[in-house]
């Protein structure tokens, strides 16, 4: 079955349920599309009694005005209550039906990308591409936090003492290296079209269920603000997303490409071992974010478009990467496909390792599933209202983009190289040893 660009409201998930569990499976999902397709069908079947009684109400009333007699009339008006009971218990099935059905169907992913690998876990994510060359050592390289720790520019034990584990204070050089990796990105991203945000680190929960994050659950990676209906976000494509929500956009100014800087912040639930020590998976880091509100049409050269970005960040800063297809089930709910770019860590997996690939953007195209749940559209030329297609990419998340600088440009006495495409934003070529 093809992709069509009009992705799972009722219909589309009542004509095509084979495919659309299938999907489910292949994502190792738990939802149940064939109770959405029950509950859509009972949902019609109620309006239609509701339309019939509501008809049948309007003639009635009209048959009491006419009424001839006292006994017509009392007949009249006897049925009309009768009909006008059988309309608010219509109604109660009704909206109780609704509201299960709108609940069941948010648990139903997009479609996955006809060539999307179909697996389990990111071992199962396609290499698709390599850039650069992985660093041979003449010397035992350390991890970063080791090299964070030596260079006292990241302080693992004060963040703990202070907020906890999973938390850090950046120091010295440090601090300058976060912004520049954030200047260096934006300053790309502004030549190629983009407007800058700094966003809110809050969204109302709607705005996360929108964009299809679960802001409530033992599951939940989202910290929730107790006694508001808001949450920290995890990344600036929440507080993004949510800016045009229930908006019509103008079809000329597609395609919106904006570019959101904000602080994210993860419960990481469950994350835990060697790959995430340090600044791998922490609670809370610095993140400059791509997204794009685009015409159906043009939401696959966009994707393109935004992994070539990505691309050209990590390899204007000399750091090895590869691309990966991710797999059907490493993608989120909202992903039709999805890339990631994995940069080369040499002190992933421990010393002894000699490095490993790790995450440090993805980009996807999510089609019309989270427009349809914010309400995000365009008038077309016909005149009508549609869904936009909407896209998100990592432009920078710096813990991770900092890893890769320490661990790659390590140098025998410690210090660690500057790359020459971002020594001008940080002022400094090389970050040494303190005395």
């Amino acid at each position: 079955m093809g992709y069509s660009g009009i992705m799972l409201d009722y219909r589309f998930i009542v004509d095509n349920l084979s495919a659309v569990m299938a999907n489910i499976a292949d994502r190792f999902m738990k939802a149940d599309a064939r109770l959405v397709a029950e509950l859509y069908n009972k949902k019609t079947a109620l309006a239609a009694r509701l339309q019939s009684l509501q008809h049948g109400r309007n003639v009635n009333a009209a048959a009491v005005k006419a009424a001839k007699d006292g006994a017509e009339r009392d007949a009249l008006v006897g049925e009309g209550k009768r009909l006008k009971a059988d309309i608010d218990v219509c109604e109660a099935e009704l909206a109780e039906v609704e509201k299960e059905l709108e609940a069941e169907a948010r648990r139903i992913p997009n479609l996955a990308h006809p060539d999307a690998p179909v697996g389990k876990e990111d071992k199962d994510n396609l290499e698709v591409k390599r850039s650069g060359t992985i660093p041979a050592f003449g010397f035992k390289p350390a991890d970063h936090v080791k090299l964070g720790q030596d260079l006292d520019i990241v302080d693992f034990d004060s963040g703990t003492k202070v907020a906890g584990t999973k938390f850090y204070y950046l120091k010295n050089e440090g601090v300058f290296l976060e912004l520049a990796l954030i200047r260096y990105a934006l300053d790309i991203l502004v030549k190629k079209g983009f407007t800058p945000f700094i966003t809110p680190d809050i969204a109302r929960e709607g705005i996360l269920e929108g964009i299809g994050f679960n802001p409530r659950g033992e599951e939940s990676n989202v910290y929730r603000l107790e006694g508001e209906d808001a949450c920290l976000v995890g990344t600036a494509e929440i507080t993004l997303g949510g800016y045009y929500s229930g908006a019509i956009i103008p079809k000329e100014k597609l395609p919106l490409r904006m570019a959101g800087l904000s602080h994210c912040f993860r419960r990481e639930a469950g994350a835990a071992g060697q790959f995430s020590k340090g600044l791998y998976r922490v609670h809370q880091f610095t993140k400059l974010e791509m997204f794009v509100c685009c015409l159906p049409g043009d939401s696959g050269r966009l994707h393109e478009e935004l992994r070539a970005i990505e691309e050209e960040i990590f390899g204007g800063l000399d750091i090895p990467f590869r691309v990966v297809d991710t797999c059907t089930g490493d993608l989120g709910a909202p992903a039709y496909r999805k890339w990631d770019l994995e940069a080369w860590m040499p002190g992933r997996a421990g010393p002894e390792s000699g490095g490993e690939w790790g995450e440090v953007t993805s980009t996807s195209n999510c089609t019309d599933y989270q427009a349809r749940r914010l309400n995000i559209r365009y008038r077309d030329d016909d005149g009508k209202n549609k869904y936009v297609h909407m896209l998100n990419g990592t432009a920078v998340a710096v813990s991770r983009a900092i890893i890769a600088l320490l661990e790659n440009f390590q140098e025998a006495d410690g210090s660690v190289r500057i790359p020459r495409a971002l020594a001008p934003y940080t002022g400094f070529d090389r970050i040494r040893r303190k005395s």
